[in-house]
């Protein structure tokens, strides 16, 4: 093992292995599950029982041969009757007379419902009598994880035995607490032939496709819970499975694919429309006061960093789009590649070029990696620029806040859509997966519940009849909530859940209710929460102003 002395970065990331492993898993796209040995494991029949108003499959269905057998074929669509001779009459749903909401105190919770009868049997692909198959692809890649502990000297905590077994809690969890009709989630992992890593810079399409292949026609799925790289959900979707997961594509690019394309991360048409209004409302046409002394008297200068990839770039056509038609186009925007090995390099020549052209203000839409190069670099350079944040890839939780260089995320502002920060260990997915068993989940818990949220979601407000169009249809009726994740809603051309953002500023002296440790996000007027449309044209009140 070398012993030279380790980097700014090494040293910086050390100790923060558990996050930069949930930040990169989620965002920079990397399976549920890194490594696993190389079989199918399924999950049926993993709870001890029905929850509250909901109904056994065995109670409910009778004899096996009205369920209608095994899943149907990519054609079937179901209609709400089991087949073959002497199908039971459709079952009967009403509300609880004991209770609103399917889960009391629960922000997010549909309305509560009772089922009794037949559900229908084999209504789609991949529904059965008793059971929803959702696939979880896993992929060994440890080169990308040696990568990651090259450049941070991270020790990744979460193995691959944890995140699935949280994965199979959390079906626990929803098969127990929402009604699915006499049927339970039966999480099917497979080995799969893509790489993650690959995918989310634009290749490995052959790959992904073969994988989709394998959802559709050999393990039957209803949807897949790890379609987190858009060549991979993209191949899904064309197979009619119900995907979960494109990271930040546009609207149209989800509507171009409905009713199976969805994602529990904020589609990007609603990032760049919610940035250009923060920074032509509260920014535009005023001095750069939040950035260092050489830079407070300037006019701001903004310019847009965002990654290569085309989906992402999409966004930012549209961004820079609203901004210039409001008079006040960005000055510059940069391209930069998703790639480890050369982060420290690109940041290096980045922040070179922003210090030249004079650009006062960063807009940042970014993974959570990449302002850790930026910042150091910056802080080498004496460049001194506000930094905007745009709640994109966990950038806005103060445990990724910390990684940056704080003499530079100290003029660091902007917004968010998630709601304030939940200790680590004290969270709602933490206290979900305790519920249901009493070993310890995975660190990322929470990307994995509030996933399967949205998965859980969508099936109880389909009803019975359970196919990918219903399920858009239910998911269309879904009355919303705000809780800790921010408010959640969708509709038409809405297939995240994010409805609003709220306004952040970072405080490097305030103590974090995520981890303790210094340096942490307040939020402005409360954590109040702005709708797409609704800001004031006004300073913001960021920094104690």
């Amino acid at each position: 093992m070398s012993e030279r002395e380790p980097s700014p970065a090494s040293r910086l990331l050390r100790g923060y292995g558990p996050l930069l492993a949930a930040a990169l898993l989620f965002l920079l796209m990397a399976t549920f599950v890194p490594t696993v040995d190389r079989e199918v494991v399924t999950a049926a029949g993993t709870t001890g029982g029905a929850g509250p108003g909901q109904t056994g499959g065995s109670d409910v269905l009778g004899d096996s041969t009205v369920a209608g057998g095994d899943a149907t074929g990519a054609g079937a669509t179901g209609g709400g009757t089991a087949a073959g001779k002497g199908a039971l009459p459709p079952g009967v749903k009403g509300g609880c007379p004991d209770r609103p909401k399917q889960v009391p105190n629960d922000p997010y919770s549909p309305p509560c419902v009772t089922f009794s009868g037949s559900n229908g049997g084999a209504t789609s692909r991949g529904v059965t009598a008793d059971k929803i198959v959702i696939a979880a692809r896993v992929l060994n890649e440890p080169g990308f994880q040696q990568a990651l502990a090259d450049v941070a000297g991270a020790q990744i905590s979460d193995t691959p035995e944890d995140v699935k077994r949280t994965v199979l809690g959390m079906a626990d969890y929803f098969n127990k607490h929402f009604q699915f009709y006499g049927r339970k989630l039966d999480i099917h992992f497979y080995d799969g032939k893509g790489s993650s890593t690959t995918e989310l810079l634009g290749g490995g399409q052959e790959e992904a496709e073969a994988d989709a292949t394998t959802v559709a026609e050999e393990i039957k799925a209803f949807g897949d819970m790890t379609a987190a790289t858009v060549p991979y959900h993209d191949g899904l979707t064309r197979r009619k499975v119900v995907a979960f997961g494109a990271p930040y594509t546009s609207r149209e690019w989800m509507t171009s694919r409905r009713p199976y394309s969805w994602s529990i991360a904020t589609d990007c048409s609603i990032v760049t429309e919610s940035v250009a209004e923060f920074t032509v409302k509260r920014l535009a046409k005023r001095k750069a006061e939040f950035a260092g002394p050489a830079m407070q008297q300037q006019t701001r200068k903004f310019a847009l960093l965002a990654p290569e990839n085309p989906w992402y770039q999409e966004c930012v056509d549209a961004g820079v789009k609203i901004a210039t038609q409001a008079g006040s186009p960005p000055a510059d925007r940069i391209k930069y590649k998703l790639d480890l090995g050369s982060m420290s390099n690109q940041a290096t020549n980045i922040i070179a070029k922003l210090k030249s052209e004079g650009i006062t203000s960063v807009v940042c839409g970014c993974d959570p990696v990449f302002p850790i190069f930026l910042t150091q670099k910056a802080q080498e350079q004496g460049y001194e620029p506000e930094w905007i944040v745009t709640g994109t890839a966990l950038t806005d939780q103060d445990i990724v806040g910390q990684l940056y260089d704080q003499n530079q995320w100290k003029r660091a502002f902007g917004i968010s859509y998630l709601g304030s920060p939940q200790p680590i260990r004290g969270s709602d997915g933490y206290f979900a997966y305790k519920s249901v068993r009493q070993d310890e989940p995975a660190f990322i818990v929470d990307i994995i519940y509030y996933q399967m949220y949205m998965i859980a979601l969508g099936i109880q407000l389909a009803g019975p009849d359970l196919t990918p169009q219903t399920f858009e249809r239910g998911m269309f009726s879904y009355p919303g909530g705000t809780g800790r994740v921010g408010t959640w809603g969708f509709g038409p051309g809405h297939y995240t859940p994010t409805q609003d953002f709220r306004e952040i500023w970072w405080n490097t002296d305030a103590t974090s209710s995520q981890n303790g440790k210094k340096g942490a996000y307040i939020e402005v007027d409360g954590g109040k929460r702005w709708k797409p449309g609704t800001l004031p044209s006004s300073d913001p009140k960021v920094f104690g102003k």
